[in-house]
């Protein structure tokens, strides 16, 4: 398939483009400026195209079957930001993806999501706006995944995780076995319009996510 990664700049993106390198996945690396394109195709990106999740992203997704994403404002920006970026940015792609007949939309929540309300105080904004994203999401009309990480660490990966429609305690999850989570999403049809909480576990992944 070929995949649209948005935020393939970012860490999980890097990682998720180590893993496609492998694969039979061809990833096009949407990036804001063109100077970042030679490094990520050293990763894995099979292409790279520049884009912006605050402007018109139709040209960048020509072509493509899938769309993952995985950008986010990051932690030094302020509430504004991660309105453009984790809410917004991500209804306009995937308002964007419905137009252009993209099969399969692929985005990284976060644990905490489903009840915004319910989470730590300096986080809830952040945890809004993934919410108000997954919602548009589940009512687009779109094929769709919602991945919903525990507390991300820069850890080596194991390749085991935990997956659960709702885990009881926030538990952590290596920003690498995130990737290699998006990338067993492409070929295991059990997670076609389902949203799940993952953190690190005891079961290979793709068998995590065959049970679902």
């Amino acid at each position: 398939m070929h995949v649209l990664i948005a935020g393939a700049n970012g860490q999980i993106g890097q990682h998720l483009l180590r893993e496609m390198a492998d694969s039979d996945h061809e990833a096009r690396a949407m990036i804001r400026h063109p100077e970042q394109g030679p490094e990520l195709q050293q990763l894995g990106a099979t292409e790279t195209v520049v884009g912006d999740l605050e402007q018109d992203c139709s040209e960048a997704m020509k072509g493509c079957d899938v769309v993952i994403f995985a950008a986010g404002s990051g932690p030094h920006t302020g509430p504004d930001k991660t309105t453009d970026v984790d809410q917004d940015g991500a209804i306009r792609l995937i308002d964007t993806a419905k137009e252009n007949g993209i099969k399969h939309f692929i985005i990284v929540s976060s644990m905490g999501a489903e009840e915004p309300e319910n989470g730590p105080e300096k986080l809830q904004h952040y945890l809004k706006a993934k919410h108000n994203a997954d919602e548009h999401l589940k009512k687009s009309g779109l094929n769709y995944t919602i991945v919903r990480p525990g507390q991300l660490t820069n850890d080596e990966g194991t390749g085991k995780v935990a997956v659960s429609a709702r885990h009881e305690n926030v538990g952590k999850i290596s920003r690498q076995d995130v990737g290699r989570v998006l990338l067993a999403v492409l070929d295991a049809d059990t997670t076609v319009n389902q949203i799940f909480e993952v953190i690190s576990g005891d079961t290979p992944i793709a068998d995590a996510l065959a049970n679902l």
